[in-house]
């Protein structure tokens, strides 16, 4: 059963072929035996999954549900789960048990989902490897000596061992693309307000996004259709409609103009993630699609710009955990300056401190018009070089990452770290979607290929990337992990 897809899952359920109950307790089984070696997950919610089981059983039973009922997943540990610990993978959140869910949690419950936990993640959704959780680092399926990628890294370990088959997550520079690659599945950011943030522990508020992360396009077309739409509680929420991201999957793609940004294809790039990459565009040409080259003039200036705006968002929605309201409160403070400094400093990690402090010092007197409003006239531009590159293509192709996995440990300059991400974070600074797809291999660990659309073109996306699949079986390849029976 956990070798099947959703799509293909959600047709045995129907079929037949054994109950969410069945289904639930063997990946149950499979997390308990298997993830000790990954660390995939945080928190296991065993009752409360077979508890939903059942009445997804019950619902079928009487002829009731929809295309995702039954059907098992796990959540990114940032998402507020109502009675669920939910920790944002920090030591300042370690006993918080959310009073609520969030819009995306509730939207999956109604769809009838059965969560079987809350996925591993860099505290706080700040990093590119899930080294930076208070619970330990997530190792990659794929080879234990390397990094999930991050933040999202829990779910797409547990996604690509086959502990679930499928996981949410959250990206606000690249932490669903960049995990999606890392490991070998598909992971989908949406537009900026096409999914709720509504109970999402915030990181960044003008960059953060939830989105699907699975094996296949069709998996996270299904996912999108129930999460998508507008909510009331979100400011940021877009009132627009929400399609059938399913409708469009078998379009063929005769005509489709391909853009190749030249300055993803530069220095710094893997040869063999370049040599993977454009193999995989290739595959493209013989469908009908024709490739050019085409320019993002600005790209060189997301990185700078990405960290000065997320950290300066960062200080000011970190700002509430001082020890006083809610959160890690250190033992018998002398005072209030000496509760909020220790609390402070021992709940939250050595990364977090630091994007803390940067975006402090950005938003200080004398600071703030020379760095953050700087770096939001840049964003300006990054946005411009898309609209205008989609006036030209109907999408966007490169590499996720410069490199494919590293090493645990090997990312010791955070610098370094950072620079993984100079293919991604762009996207999040102008708002638009993308997709990671799995496109080969580099020394026997994945490389994913990015597909960029213009706002809320995820239905196109999803098209490209469902038809690459069709004619690609780099998304069916698994881990040794994965293919283990109890």
């Amino acid at each position: 059963m956990h070798d099947k897809t959703l799509s293909e899952l959600a047709a045995a359920l129907t079929a037949g072929e054994f109950t969410s109950r069945e289904l639930t307790e063997h990946l149950l089984a499979r997390i308990e035996r298997l993830d000790g070696d990954l660390n995939s997950l945080i928190t296991v919610t065993t009752e409360q999954a077979l508890a939903a089981a059942d009445a997804a059983d019950a619902c079928r039973a009487r002829g009731e549900g929809g295309p995702l009922t039954g059907l098992p997943l796990a959540i990114k540990d940032l998402l507020c789960t109502d009675g669920v610990r939910t920790t944002a993978g920090s030591r300042m959140l370690a006993n918080f048990v959310a009073p609520y869910d969030a819009t995306v949690v509730e939207k999956l419950k109604a769809a009838g989902t059965v969560s079987l936990g809350k996925t591993n993640l860099d505290e706080f959704a700040m990093g590119s490897s899930n080294e930076n959780s208070a619970f330990g680092a997530v190792k990659n399926p794929w080879d234990a000596a390397a990094v999930p990628g991050g933040s999202s890294g829990g779910s797409a370990a547990a996604v690509a061992a086959g502990l679930v088959p499928a996981a949410m997550g959250t990206d606000t520079g690249g932490s669903i693309r960049q995990p999606a690659a890392f490991c070998g599945i598909t992971g989908l950011k949406p537009t900026y307000g096409r999914v709720s943030r509504y109970g999402i522990i915030a990181y960044a508020s003008s960059l953060d996004q939830a989105g699907p992360m699975a094996r296949t396009a069709e998996d996270c077309a299904l996912l999108l259709n129930a999460i998508a739409g507008h909510d009331p509680r979100d400011s940021t929420s877009v009132a627009r409609g929400v399609p059938d991201y399913t409708e469009e999957l078998a379009a063929p793609l005769t005509g489709l103009k391909i853009g190749l940004p030249r300055e993803y294809f530069g220095d710094g790039l893997d040869p063999e993630v370049e040599a993977a990459t454009r193999e995989a565009i290739r595959v493209f040409e013989t469908l009908g699609a024709s490739v050019r080259e085409v320019s993002l003039p600005h790209t060189h200036y997301a990185i700078p710009a990405y960290y000065v705006i997320a950290p300066a968002e960062a200080s000011s929605n970190l700002s509430r955990y001082d020890g006083v309201r809610f959160g890690h409160r250190c033992k018998a403070p002398t005072d209030l300056i000496d509760l909020y400094k220790r609390s402070r400093a021992e709940g939250f990690g050595e990364e977090v401190k630091r994007r803390i402090l940067i975006g402090t010092h950005t938003l200080s007197e004398g600071f703030f018009d020379a760095y953050y409003k700087k770096a939001q006239q840049v964003r300006r531009l990054i946005r411009q070089d898309f609209l205008d590159a989609f006036e030209e293509v109907d999408v966007l192709m490169g590499p996720a990452s410069p490199t494919p996995a590293f090493d645990l440990g090997a990312k010791k300059d955070p610098v370094s770290m950072y620079l993984q991400d100079i293919y991604t974070i762009a996207v999040n600074l102008a708002g638009i979607p993308g997709i990671s797809v799995p496109a080969g291999f580099v020394k026997s660990r994945p490389v994913g290929l990015q597909i960029l659309g213009t706002h809320f073109a995820e239905p196109r996306l999803l098209n490209v990337a469902h038809q690459f699949q069709q004619a690609t079986d780099w998304h069916r390849r698994r881990p040794a992990i994965a293919e283990e029976t109890l």
